[in-house]
Parts: structure tokens; C-alpha cells; sequence
């Protein structure tokens, strides 16, 4: 393990209906570095990213921040961590802005406004609105906006660029390489092509014998 990885795990494992997705994972992801998860339906991607997020305990094995167990850093870890799933998850009964600043109330404010938030994702005219009056492509953008609401180093997204155009998706795969370059780490899936990095790029496949 390196010294100056920010995110490990040792000897990770995950069982679903007595089925092992997978067993003995090892990462390590130094600051700047997007690791890419691949693989087929039901080989375990959401699983591990539920797992490094907190939200799902292993079935063996640790993850590790900096050095040490999650589990043992409680709040710190969380606040570094921003995770957006397939699902959107922004409350439809507010506005876009009250969807970011609940965002912010939950980690460490970053120093980008809100409304310039909104501007960098073409969502400036929509502030105000409900969000259940956005369209899919709308959502999605706002989700994937609460990541430049707060300081979080590490991001796990798990498909992201789901219902985004072309235009969209190449904003925010800017977004992405910006968070690189300040020494962030991003794990994400994808099935769609998109330009990343390739110096700052690791592919993991799951489906196989790891």
C-alpha cells in the first residue's frame, strides 16, 4: 500500500444471496486519481461503492482514509465524501437552491455561490423552481451540482451521466478533471464514453476473478 494513497481497501469482499461479487479487492487511489468501475449488471459495482461511501458494511476486509478504518473517523470521513447514486436524490418539494443549500448544510461549505453553482450548470433560470418540474436531464444536472456546493476530496458517483446530453456531459467530464487537478479522487461507474484523463485514469473490472 502506498504511503500517500488518500483511499485503500485491503482484502474487500462482498456477498449477496450467499454469492460472492467479489473477495480480496485491493485499492489504492493517491490524490488526483479517477478510478473507473466496470463490469456487468449484478457484479457488485453499487455494492462497492455503497461500501466505500459507508453506507454498506463489508463482508470482510477494511476500507481506509488516509491511512485508517473509516469506522474509526466517524463525521470526519463523511464530510469528505460526496456521493451522488443512480437514483438523483434531490427532494422534488424544494427549489433548486434550497436542494444545494441543504446540500451544504451536510458537509463543508465550499467557496462557490450557490447561484454561480447553478450558472456553471445551466441551471441559473431554474433556481426558484419546484424541482418536479424539471425534466430528467434537469435533475440529473442538480445532482450532480451539489458536488461543487461543498470541500469534499473524494466523490463515488455511480453512473452519473445518466439521462445527460452530449453538452452535459462533456461540462461536467470538465468538472470532473478540475477536481483532479486540486487533488481530488473520484470513483465512479460509467457506461457511457466519455473522455477522461488517461494519466490520471485506473480501470477496475468486476464480473471476474480478483
Amino acid at each position: 500500500m502506498s504511503t500517500s494513497a488518500l483511499l485503500e481497501t485491503r482484502n474487500l469482499s462482498c456477498i449477496r444471496n450467499d454469492r460472492h461479487l467479489f473477495e480480496n479487492l485491493t485499492i489504492s487511489l493517491e490524490p488526483g486519481r479517477i478510478l473507473v468501475v466496470e463490469g456487468p449488471n449484478g457484479c457488485g459495482k453499487t455494492s462497492l461503492l455503497r461500501i466505500l461511501t459507508g453506507l454498506r458494511l463489508a463482508d470482510g476486509g477494511e476500507v481506509l482514509w488516509r491511512g485508517e478504518p473509516i469506522g474509526q473517523q466517524a463525521a470526519d470521513y463523511y464530510e469528505q465524501v460526496n456521493y451522488v447514486g443512480h437514483h438523483d436524490g434531490v427532494k422534488n418539494e424544494l427549489s433548486c437552491i434550497e436542494n444545494l443549500r441543504l446540500a451544504r448544510a451536510m458537509g463543508i461549505p465550499s467557496n462557490v455561490g450557490l447561484d454561480e453553482i447553478l450558472e456553471q450548470v445551466n441551471l441559473y433560470a431554474y433556481g426558484d423552481s419546484d424541482v418536479a418540474s424539471l425534466s430528467a436531464g434537469q435533475k440529473r444536472r442538480l445532482a450532480l451540482s451539489r458536488l461543487l456546493a461543498t470541500e469534499s476530496l473524494l466523490w463515488i458517483l455511480d453512473e452519473p451521466f445518466t439521462s445527460l446530453d452530449k453538452d452535459s456531459m462533456k461540462l461536467f467530464g470538465g468538472l470532473f478533471e478540475q477536481h483532479l487537478q486540486r487533488g481530488g479522487i473520484i470513483v465512479m461507474t460509467s457506461h457511457h464514453d466519455i473522455s477522461l484523463p488517461q494519466q490520471a485514469l485506473t480501470r477496475l473490472k468486476l464480473g471476474q476473478q480478483v
